[in-house]
């Protein structure tokens, strides 16, 4: 019998770091065991465009339904975003990113009931709890009262870069992710006014989320407006160029399940300071300067260090690419298949 996977979140021009998990995860299985037949299952909103993805052999595709149609025939079913429909499955895996949605203002009070729901009743269900940190792992046990036998720790994978291509740095410092409250990028502004010289710019590459417009003003309000860059999203092959030119990576987030943009920096050789809190620490080891997050000053004195000293960006930059080898998608795969054969 097949395994059910809740490919959803794997479809989309601008993927989060959920999407690319889910991306991984289903083609990671499929090619890892070509014996074993998956079903990647698609919510109605999402499954006629799946059709134009060219799924394995050992693949087929499910139109998944909470209350009416669940993949009844296989064996065990994986929810990869916190979520598990509601019909009953024999066995079932729900991956936990994060919960921040419960632990601040970071979102509507719509989504954050209606979130709250959904990873209550994924907690309850679930036989096994994949989490992608140490940090979540207590969240979930914290929050949903899951007991710390049903939770297994993996961490993500990180995208590798090609050999240096003769890319020259440039006084760019570099912020990956959404325009969101959550990612603290008000007060990264407010560093950047403080500390950057003339001759150094910000950029902010990403899709606009919870709280964009109130950060967009303060963008518009900075003096240093006409030296902060507003990318929106953009491509795979742009960002890796933006990596490649970029010599300070920041990214003072508030609350982070896991924080992938970090370690894809790390990858490229980019010197990195990142908040002090939530799973960052974890991800980043000493790869890092880290930073308490709400306060503008050390957010500030981190990037003066850098801005000053190329030779401690240079052995940051050298520390990150051995720490974010240590992250695999291959690991990562191997796994998540490891506890579906604790279930089997």
């Amino acid at each position: 019998m097949p395994i059910a996977l809740d490919a959803t979140y794997s479809l989309g021009r601008a993927l989060s770091g959920v999407g690319v998990y889910c991306n991984e995860i289903l083609f990671g299985l499929a090619r890892a065991h070509p014996e074993q037949r998956f079903e990647f299952c698609y919510r109605p909103h999402r499954f006629f465009r799946s059709f134009q993805l060219h799924l394995p052999p050992n693949c087929s595709r499910f139109l998944l339904h909470d209350r009416w149609r669940a993949p009844d025939r296989a064996e065990l079913f994986h929810g990869l975003n916190q979520r598990l429909p509601e019909r009953k499955m024999r066995r079932t895996v729900t991956t936990f990113h994060d919960m921040f949605v419960l632990t601040g203002e970071y979102s509507t009070p719509e989504f954050r009931t209606r979130f709250a729901q959904l990873a209550r009743h994924a907690a309850q269900r679930s036989d096994l709890i994949v989490t992608v940190s140490q940090f979540t792992a207590g969240q979930v046990c914290g929050l949903l009262g899951v007991e710390p036998s049903r939770i297994r720790v993996i961490h993500h994978g990180v995208r590798t870069f090609p050999a240096e291509d003769g890319t020259a740095r440039e006084n760019i410092i570099l912020h990956v992710g959404a325009i969101q409250t959550r990612k603290n990028i008000a007060r990264l502004i407010d560093a950047f006014d403080m500390s950057a010289p003339e001759d150094w710019r910000l950029v902010l590459a990403g899709s606009s989320g919870y709280g964009a417009k109130e950060i967009i003003e303060r963008i518009g309000h900075s003096a240093s407006r006409s030296r902060i860059e507003l990318r929106g999203f953009v491509s795979d092959r742009e960002l890796e160029r933006l990596y490649r030119r970029a010599s300070i990576y920041a990214f003072p987030s508030l609350d982070e399940g896991f924080g992938m943009p970090v370690l894809e920096a790390m990858a490229a050789g980019v010197a990195v300071i990142c908040s002090n809190m939530s799973a960052l620490p974890e991800v980043a080891g000493d790869a890092a300067l880290l930073v308490d997050p709400r306060s503008t000053e050390a957010i500030s004195a981190a990037m003066k260090s850098l801005i000053a000293d190329p030779a401690l960006r240079m052995q940051l930059g050298e520390k990150g690419r051995l720490r974010a080898a240590q992250f695999t998608w291959y690991e990562a795969v191997r796994k998540t298949w490891d506890v579906y054969r604790e279930l089997f």
